[in-house]
C-alpha cells in the first residue's frame, strides 16, 4: 500500500522552484493515467481468462475418467447439450486453444502498456523529479 505524507520543510526547499507544467507534460500525465486504467482492466480480464482456462483443464481431466458410451453434457451458451465423449473432448480442446491465444494476446498487450508507462515515467520523473508521483 502506498503511504501518503506531507513534504518536510527541508524536502520542499530541496525541490526548489516549482516546475511549470506545459501542455505536452499534461498530455503525458493524462496518457499515463489512461494507460494505467487500461492496465488494470486488462489485468482483471486476464485473471478471468486464466481462471476459465483452469476450469477447462479441470473439466478435461474429469472427462478422461468418463465412460465413453454415455453422452456428456456440454455447455454452449446458457444451454447444455448431450454429446458423445470424443466430440466433447474435441470441443474442449478447441475452446482451450482459443482461450490460450486470448491469454497470450492479453499478456502481449499488458507488456506493451507496461513498456509505454515505463517510458512515460522516465520522461516525467526527469522533468518533475520528486514533485510527481507515478507509482501505481
Amino acid at each position: 500500500m502506498i503511504s501518503r505524507r506531507m513534504l518536510t520543510k527541508e524536502e520542499e526547499e530541496a525541490l526548489g522552484e516549482e516546475v511549470e507544467v506545459r501542455r505536452e507534460d499534461q498530455d503525458k500525465i493524462n496518457k499515463f493515467s489512461r494507460l494505467h486504467q487500461r492496465e488494470l482492466a486488462i489485468q482483471d480480464e486476464l485473471k478471468a481468462k486464466q481462471k476459465e482456462k483452469e476450469e477447462l483443464d479441470d473439466i478435461t481431466t474429469e472427462l478422461e475418467l468418463a465412460d465413453e458410451d454415455e453422452p456428456v453434457p456440454y455447455k454452449v451458451g446458457d444451454a447444455f447439450f448431450h454429446v458423445p465423449l470424443a466430440q466433447a473432448q474435441e470441443m474442449l480442446g478447441v475452446s482451450t486453444a482459443k482461450l490460450e491465444e486470448e491469454i497470450e494476446e492479453l499478456e502481449d498487450k499488458l507488456g506493451n502498456i507496461k513498456e509505454e508507462m515505463s517510458q512515460l515515467k522516465v520522461e516525467l520523473y526527469a522533468r518533475f523529479g520528486k514533485t510527481i508521483n507515478l507509482e501505481t
